[in-house]
């Protein structure tokens, strides 16, 4: 006979799999769905079948939006955005953060403070005076316009978060690169960023995927068409009723995941390396 004991456990291990089973259900079906949608020759979602690959698989999704859209220039454009605000964003943060790290100034609380503040307020409270700056500067419906603006608003958040982990590391290096003769520049590059890497990178991967589908800022800043991002074009396809291109609209959305399957990919495996690095001084 079958322990009462036994018994209760092998019914929580059987309601555990069940349970493991229906989440990783939810979370698969929409991804096989969309994939099935991208590879159907079937222009409505409505005309789609509700099971994943049961529909003829075709790449007519994918021949119409490179014929029929500026997917490729809207794909350009994107890519561009995303690499000037990961260099602009990377550099100006993980050099502020040393600064207010290692340095003591006389409005040094004061600037971190407001910086904290600042992130309680949401974006769009600003969004009239960031679009009149940059009118007045010349850089408004501009893609290097839309960066600083995204390079800026990530600025506090980023500085704290880079500081925070900078403070984690022994002063004693940098003190022993003083001894031996070097700037404040040269111990930065040579002493805390090689110890900073797995933060530093992390920066640079948000730096890079925050603004790529990103819809709220394109399309109030970026007025001509040539200029539009990924997120404002792919949306534009199935804004209005009489647009049936849904289909369409999910072969591009596949495409889109492609950097962000290849940037986590080479993250996974480079923080596996730095990650096991260490400082030592010899």
């Amino acid at each position: 006979m079958v322990h009462k004991k036994d018994f209760m456990f092998y019914l929580r291990t059987v309601v555990l799999y069940i349970v493991l089973f229906i989440v990783v259900l939810l979370v698969l079906y929409p991804i096989l769905f969309t994939l099935s949608s991208a590879f159907s020759d079937k222009t409505s979602l409505s005309q789609s079948s509700p099971i994943p690959f049961s529909d003829p698989l075709s790449t007519k999704q994918f021949e119409n939006l490179f014929a029929k859209t500026e997917y490729l220039k809207w794909y350009g454009n994107t890519f561009k955005i995303a690499v000037m605000n990961t260099i602009i964003s990377t550099v100006c943060t993980t050099v502020a953060a040393y600064i207010f790290s290692r340095f003591k100034f006389r409005v040094k609380k004061g600037l971190l403070m407001g910086m904290l503040v600042l992130q309680i307020f949401p974006s769009f409270a600003g969004m009239i005076a960031v679009y009149v700056l940059l009118w007045r500067i010349n850089l408004l419906d501009t893609h290097f316009g839309l960066v600083l603006i995204y390079a800026a608003g990530q600025l506090p958040y980023n500085i704290w978060l880079i500081k925070g982990y900078l403070d984690t590391i022994p002063r004693s290096l940098d003190e022993a690169a003083r001894v031996d003769g070097a700037s404040y520049l040269r111990t930065f590059i040579s002493v805390v960023l090689p110890i900073a890497k797995p933060m530093v990178l992390f920066l640079a991967i948000t730096s890079f995927t925050g603004p790529w589908m990103d819809y709220i800022m394109p399309r109030i800043l970026i007025s001509t068409t040539s200029k539009k991002t990924l997120a404002v074009g792919l949306f534009e396809m199935i804004k209005d009723r009489a647009n049936n291109n849904f289909t369409m609209f999910a072969a591009g959305a596949i495409l889109v995941a492609i950097p962000f399957m290849i940037v986590f990919a080479f993250n996974q495996q480079y923080l596996s390396q730095v990650l096991s690095a260490g400082a030592v001084k010899e």
